[in-house]
């Protein structure tokens, strides 16, 4: 019995055996998924919209709106988380079997911070292309830079060799 280490190919390779002489023949790629979709059982959709901590049932511990001060909120949230984890090693030590509502208070706590840390992924990835972007820009310059460098010691090695065969 012979097998074969890959498969066939799929059949829509077909479509495409005049390509080299007509690219045009090829069939158009399918156009963008908008809106939501199934994939491998899941639905998901291609809005990047955060959803609030509402919409995931959960009691938001800061402030709402727009402007919100998140370093602030942050220093907030992690002081509380702080106490909260004292008061559940004194609960575990005094009374070991009403650990419960505090570890509930600090998994409130841990999804607040993940919420807000999230809403500010744009910012951070904006952030982080501006720093790609100002590198980038940084070594072209240098490497113009480098490039200038060398062309005028070839030059100058070039006028050397000339004075040279001309004092000959």
């Amino acid at each position: 019995m012979a097998t074969a280490t890959y498969p066939p190919p799929p059949p829509y390779y077909r479509l495409y055996k005049d390509y080299l002489q007509n690219p045009k023949s090829a069939p158009e790629p399918p156009p963008p998924i908008e809106g939501t979709y199934v994939c491998f059982g899941g639905n998901y959709t291609t809005d990047d919209v955060l959803p609030s901590l509402e919409d995931q049932g959960v009691r938001q511990l800061y402030p709402k709106g727009p402007n919100i001060d998140f370093k602030k909120e942050l220093r907030s949230l992690n002081r509380e988380l702080q106490l909260h984890i004292l008061e559940l090693a004194d609960v575990l030590v005094e009374r070991p079997s009403q650990y419960a509502r505090r570890v509930e208070e600090i998994s409130l706590l841990f999804k607040n911070l993940h919420h807000l840390l999230n809403s500010l992924r744009p910012h951070q990835a904006r952030a982080t292309l501006i720093h790609i972007l100002e590198l980038q820009i940084q070594r072209r310059k240098e490497a113009l830079e480098d490039i200038k460098r060398r062309r005028e010691e070839a030059q100058r090695l070039l006028k050397e060799s000339l004075a040279t065969l001309d004092g000959q």
